[in-house]
């Protein structure tokens, strides 16, 4: 009796939603990785299973661990980020502070996050996140007061429990005119993908 070495693993369409939340084609892949996109192919489409060495070179092209890839990092399919290991940033000079309440797993093509503007804040100030990356959607919800979005020069007049979504990979910011502090959930959804 044989012992195997290396044990067959079944990643295909997690390869296939990280390779596209990438952006990247199976070439672009296959010349991060060294693996043939052929192979890759072979593997999104569960026709084979690669072998861990495969796996760990797919996991390098892909920026993550192996144990990432795997999902070995993960505790199960349940992720739960309590409120004090909430990742925080903004600035006092722009009247901006935010949280986001979704934790940063591989492949994860939403994010959910708070925003507190204090009166004349705004979002897109020193300390606040880059602009999206291209095709991202953004949906937001204010919670409290009113803020006022600024898209590519169009303004948005907004109201508690207003609900906006626009394409986010367009100039924008929040800001609050009113005299009070103002609050809004947003979620941000990664790039569209290529057709």
């Amino acid at each position: 009796m044989a012992l195997v070495d290396e044990t067959q693993i079944h990643i295909g369409p997690r390869v296939r939603a990280l390779r596209e939340a990438m952006d990247l084609s199976l070439r672009d892949l296959a010349e991060r990785s060294g693996v043939s996109a052929p192979m890759l192919s072979q593997v999104e489409r569960g026709e084979t299973s690669p072998t861990l060495q495969i796996a760990s070179r797919i996991a390098h092209g892909l920026e993550l661990r192996l144990s990432q890839l795997l999902r070995l990092d993960e505790s199960g399919t349940v992720t739960i980020v309590r409120a004090a290991e909430r990742r925080r940033g903004g600035s006092p000079e722009s009247g901006h502070a935010f949280e986001v309440l979704t934790a940063p797993l591989p492949g994860q093509r939403a994010e959910l996050s708070r925003h507190t503007l204090a009166p004349a804040g705004r979002t897109g100030g020193a300390g606040d996140p880059p602009m999206h990356e291209p095709g991202s959607r953004e949906i937001a919800l204010v919670e409290r007061g009113r803020v006022v979005l600024d898209i590519d020069g169009d303004r948005h007049d907004l109201h508690a429990g207003d609900c906006v979504t626009f394409d986010a990979d367009l100039p924008h910011h929040f800001e609050n005119p009113g005299p009070e502090d103002a609050a809004l959930l947003a979620v941000v959804s990664a790039g569209l993908r290529r057709s």
